[in-house]
């Protein structure tokens, strides 16, 4: 353990010859967070469908070298998916490296709607589990890097810390950017901030699909009561509790929070979030959890919102320090693997 301190004090120190700094025209949270959905989406993406062991299908998108370089695995935010901003950021920051990206859509998150009666949710960790289970077994001499972002960044912490001795040797390093650490206090949060904005602009798709979800499945969910959801905790009580075997929103919050998974991650794994997040407000930051386990390798800054992080360039043109961070992150790990 004490190596991994050291290795923990390398890896930040090399980190912080590239400190965050806000972009001057964009230094609000809200500007942050809003500005950096504007993007390039990522072009030429090799799509695979591979069938889930439930009868479902997920579909995984692939850009760059196919050889033995390591394989760099993103998973996208709440409502995201393949043409979310910050995957065509990645997708050439991992290409220009000579390694191969892949994206994982979420059950819902492509163009069509899954065929299994559940979809996905903040902590559902199979579908994750499955993808770098087969991407080891069929590319087993090729290292894994994981990188999340606000949703997909809790499905990996989850999945890291809730029995990591299951986790494949491949997995090297990882990196969550925004997570939301406590699902309850951050639900409430957009239920409230802004006048329930934040959640009423996610709900535009969410309803939609449960709608349609309940004429695969008849009776599995209360219609007209979604249609009447204006905020997360109605929509959780409503559609994600039933749909994956929870009581309620409150016991899907608890249970599916990574902060109470962050103690048992063993694999280098790095901490992006902004103390200005409005989405996460900065007193679920899990301080005590970074200093007790050395894995653990925070980047809390003051400004940068959420899965904004815009730093210095034109107007528009600003730099995603997040994404680069986190690839930095993963380059360090890669150059230092085998003496592990």
């Amino acid at each position: 353990m004490s190596n991994q301190h050291e290795r923990r004090q390398q890896v930040l120190a090399e980190l912080a010859r590239t400190p965050f700094r806000p972009a001057w025209w964009a230094r609000p949270a809200f500007l942050q967070t809003a500005l950096a959905m504007r993007g390039r989406r990522p072009a030429g993406l090799r799509t695979k469908t591979w069938q889930t062991s439930d009868g479902d299908r997920l579909h995984l998108h692939a850009l760059g070298n196919e050889g033995q370089s390591p394989i760099v695995l993103l998973l996208h935010g709440l409502e995201g998916g393949r043409e979310s901003r910050y995957v065509g950021e990645v997708a050439r920051g991992v290409v220009q490296r000579g390694w191969q990206f892949v994206v994982l859509e979420f059950r819902s998150c492509s163009r069509e709607q899954n065929v299994a009666r559940r979809t996905y949710h903040s902590g559902e960790t199979t579908d994750l589990a499955f993808v770098v289970e087969r991407l080891h077994r069929e590319q087993p001499e090729r290292d894994i890097y994981v990188l999340g972002f606000s949703l997909g960044a809790n499905v990996l912490l989850k999945w890291l810390g809730e029995s990591p001795r299951s986790v494949p040797a491949a997995v090297r390093a990882a990196a969550a950017i925004s997570p939301p650490f406590d699902l309850e206090v951050c639900a409430r949060r957009c239920d409230e901030r802004y006048g329930g904005a934040i959640a009423r602009h996610f709900l535009r798709t969410l309803i939609p699909k449960a709608i349609a979800k309940e004429r695969q499945f008849p009776g599995c969910i209360d219609v007209d009561a979604v249609r009447r959801c204006r905020t997360f905790r109605a929509f959780d009580d409503l559609v994600t509790a039933p749909l994956h075997g929870f009581r309620d929103a409150r016991h899907y919050w608890r249970d599916s929070s990574c902060r109470q998974f962050l103690a048992g991650i063993d694999r280098p794994t790095l901490l992006i979030a902004a103390a200005d997040d409005p989405l996460v407000p900065a007193e679920v930051l899990p301080r005590e959890e970074v200093a007790s386990n050395p894995f653990l390798v925070p980047q809390f800054v003051e400004h940068g919102g959420h899965v904004g992080f815009l730093a210095r360039g034109r107007p528009f043109r600003a730099q995603r320090w997040a994404e680069a961070q986190a690839l930095r992150f993963f380059e360090w790990h890669a150059i230092h693997a085998r003496s592990q």
